[in-house]
């Protein structure tokens, strides 16, 4: 993959007034506005629609100039997209030599998944915004029609955090909460009376249905045999909540807090709770169009890298809310969006959080870099779906070899690289090493087996 070996001169970057290193130039631009009218090379520095001038262009060598400014990214309007609006909306795209990036609304993961199918060559995506592992499910021709192959490439994480497991109302002082601790009785009492506990997530076999699987069997029950569990999109979320046609719903933000302030249900648990810290969405895209642009989805990844940047800055959050709210992203009151981004949670069961490690998080966490794809959080994925009858048991005995084909870790270093990242933002391992989930179980990518074995509710026989 030599191609992706090729290094921005050492002109690459605008120096802008009071920057006395490349380094430290990089998080000014990431974290501020420049001064406007700045200009190299007949490049002026692209401005945004939200009346601010955006950081300045990038000066290329032609050897590493992207193959194509003509990209469409799709997203779903859930916090895990900020990183590819912000950078649009901050002009960062633009600053790698990207003016015609287009970032497409999906109407749900379906569709999504259905529009990278036909590629934008046929009115389609290029790639975007995906739960785990839709990547590997793409790839396989598991979820696809037919179930033809599209292979695809993870490129890096978009967030980390920013989910939670919402409950209705009428079930508040239930005893449904962290650990559930009166949630199998109440469970079993609804069925006794010809009913279910019926909860729902976006899309299946997927990162929200694998956080509330996780919440409910660490508290007991089954979740194919004592739950019902069905598929809603995200934005029905509020809608079906009101109408009591289902007890809980796992999402990402800004639904959960739509539910409490709308007093129509609680938070029994934020998935920052259920594990510290975790993976949650992804960017990967189609690997035909990576391999044709090797210039352009480095440019992508560096443009989206300095969004995080920006967006894990919490003095740009006002302004990150007040962006994504806008009718033509999510369409929702800022308050909604800004309060989750500050790390406020009022829960609606008596509790509230004011932590801002509990946020979504986007370039760094406390165990270290947000933005780099780690494989072993691939292969907790891909072991859940083992846990869960979703992939066949063999998975597990082949997953290096899948994780290879579909993770490229590589081309997130190449690009963090040239773009200068600190040598201590940039993971040395493609493992994180030991994970740690509320209930004590402890996932070692090292043997995922001891893993399914540890866990006392599960489809698979280990």
């Amino acid at each position: 993959m030599d191609r992706f070996s090729s290094r921005v001169s050492r002109r690459k970057f605008l120096l802008t007034a009071g920057a006395t290193a490349a380094s430290s130039l990089l998080l000014k631009g990431c974290l501020g506005n420049p001064p406007e009218n700045l200009t190299q090379g007949g490049n002026t520095a692209p401005t945004n629609t939200t009346g601010n001038t955006a950081v300045p262009v990038v000066n290329v060598n032609p050897g590493a100039a992207p193959e194509t400014t003509r990209v469409k990214l799709g997203y779903l309007p859930i916090v895990e997209a900020a990183p590819l609006i912000i950078a649009k909306e901050k002009g960062f795209f633009a600053r790698h030599g990207l003016n015609d990036v287009e970032v497409s609304k999906q109407a749900n993961w379906g569709a999504a998944r259905d529009n990278v199918e036909i590629g934008s060559q046929g009115g389609g995506i290029d790639g975007g915004q995906w739960q785990m592992p839709m990547p590997y499910l793409i790839s396989e021709g598991k979820i696809t029609k037919g179930n033809v192959k599209i292979p695809m490439y993870i490129l890096c994480q978009l967030n980390t955090q920013g989910n939670g497991i919402a409950i209705a109302e009428q079930h508040r002082g239930k005893g449904v909460d962290l650990k559930l601790a009166q949630g199998k009785s109440l469970m079993g009492g609804l069925k006794s009376q010809g009913k279910t506990f019926t909860a729902a997530y976006t899309f299946p076999q997927v990162n929200q249905d694998f956080w509330i699987r996780y919440w409910l069997a660490a508290g007991g029950v089954d979740p194919d045999a004592d739950v019902k569990l069905l598929t809603v999109p995200a934005a029905q979320t509020v809608a079906n909540m009101k109408t009591g046609t289902m007890d809980a719903f796992s999402t990402g933000d800004p639904w959960p807090y739509r539910i409490v302030a709308d007093k129509i249900g609680f938070l029994a648990a934020l998935t920052a709770e259920i594990w510290k810290a975790h993976p949650e969405e992804y960017l990967a895209m189609r690997k035909d169009w990576v391999d044709k642009h090797p210039n352009t989805t480095k440019a992508i990844l560096k443009a989206v890298m300095e969004a995080q940047q920006w967006c894990d800055d919490f003095n740009n959050r006002p302004e990150m809310a007040r962006i994504l709210s806008g009718r033509q992203y999510f369409n929702v009151a800022e308050q909604v969006l800004l309060e989750p981004f500050m790390g406020k949670y009022t829960l609606g069961d008596g509790r509230t959080i004011d932590d801002k490690s509990m946020a979504s998080l986007y370039w760094k966490d406390e165990k270290g870099n947000v933005s780099y794809p780690y494989k072993s959080h691939d292969l907790w994925f891909l072991t859940e779906s083992v846990r869960w009858g979703f992939l066949p048991p063999d998975t597990l005995d082949n997953a290096k070899a899948m994780i290879d084909k579909v993770n490229r870790e590589d081309i997130w270093r190449e690009a963090a690289k040239e773009l200068n990242i600190a040598a201590a933002d940039i993971p040395t391992s493609t493992s994180r090493g030991v994970e740690t989930f509320f209930d004590g179980i402890t996932f070692d990518p090292e043997n995922p087996k001891a893993y399914l074995k540890s866990l006392k509710i599960k489809k698979v026989s280990v």
